[in-house]
C-alpha cells in the first residue's frame, strides 16, 4: 500500500487544480504523506451539470485504478463528489468527497450551514445530495454566484459576489458557518471569512485534511 493522497480534479482545468493545489499546501508536511493533485484531461473545463456529473465517473474510476498501489486515499475534487460511492467500491484506500466533507465539517463549526454554489442549476443537485446525507435540518440555503467555473479566476468580480451572498446567507438565511460550492473558489476562503465574519469551509481542504489523518493514522497503526 502507497501513503500518497491524490487528489483528483475531474475536471480539465489545469487553473483549478493549481488552485487546489495551493490551498492543500498547509497539509504538507516533511514526514508526508505526500499530496498529489491532478487534472482528469478527459474532464470538460468545469462540471456545471448531471450530465457532466455523471461523464467523468468512467475516466475518474480508470484513472484511480492506475494509481491504487501508491495511493494511500483519494480525494473527488468535485462538489459533486462524481464516483463517490463507484470509487468506494473499486479501491480497498479510502475515498473522500469533498461536497461530503465540507458539509460534516461544517457541522463541526455551526448550527446552520449555507453553500454558495457557482450556477443556479447547481443547487438541485446539491440538493438532492444533502437530502441524501440527512442533513437538512442543519441546511440554511444554497445560493449562487451566478459564474462559471471558468469565470473564478476573475478575482475581483469573483470575491465581490461571494462575499455578496455570503452576508446574504447570514443576515437572512441564519447561516452561522459557510461552504464553498466549488473546488475552483478555494483560493478566496480566506478573504471571504474575514468579509463576512463568519467561518468558512473550503472543502477540498476539509477533505484533504482527513484523508492525510487516516493515512497517518494507518502508517502508525501499522507500524
Amino acid at each position: 500500500m502507497g501513503s500518497t493522497v491524490y487528489v483528483i480534479n475531474p475536471n480539465s482545468s489545469q487553473t483549478v487544480t493549481a488552485s487546489i493545489d495551493k490551498a492543500v499546501a498547509p497539509l504538507r508536511s516533511a514526514d508526508g504523506p505526500d499530496i498529489a493533485c491532478l487534472s482528469l484531461e478527459e474532464g470538460p473545463p468545469g462540471i456545471q451539470s448531471q450530465r457532466d456529473v455523471d461523464g467523468v465517473i468512467g475516466p475518474m474510476l480508470r484513472k484511480a485504478a492506475e494509481l491504487e498501489e501508491d495511493a494511500g486515499a483519494f480525494v473527488i475534487a468535485c462538489f459533486s463528489d462524481p464516483g463517490l460511492h463507484a470509487l468506494r467500491e473499486q479501491s480497498r484506500r479510502r475515498v473522500f468527497g469533498i461536497a461530503e466533507c465540507g458539509v460534516l465539517t461544517a457541522l463541526t463549526l455551526g448550527q446552520r450551514f449555507g453553500v454558495i454554489a457557482i450556477l443556479p442549476t447547481s443547487i438541485p443537485r446539491h440538493l438532492r445530495y444533502f437530502g441524501a446525507m440527512g442533513v437538512m435540518d442543519r441546511f440554511a440555503a444554497d445560493l449562487p454566484i451566478g459564474l462559471g467555473v471558468a469565470e473564478l479566476s476573475d478575482e475581483t468580480r469573483t470575491l465581490s459576489r461571494m462575499i455578496e451572498v455570503g452576508r446574504t446567507l447570514k443576515t437572512s438565511h441564519g447561516a452561522d458557518v459557510l461552504v464553498m460550492g466549488c473546488a475552483g473558489m478555494a483560493r478566496y476562503r480566506a478573504a471571504l471569512e474575514e468579509a463576512v465574519g463568519i467561518p468558512v469551509v473550503e472543502p477540498t481542504q476539509a477533505a484533504v485534511a482527513m484523508a492525510v489523518g487516516h493515512v497517518r493514522l494507518s502508517q502508525d497503526s501499522a507500524a
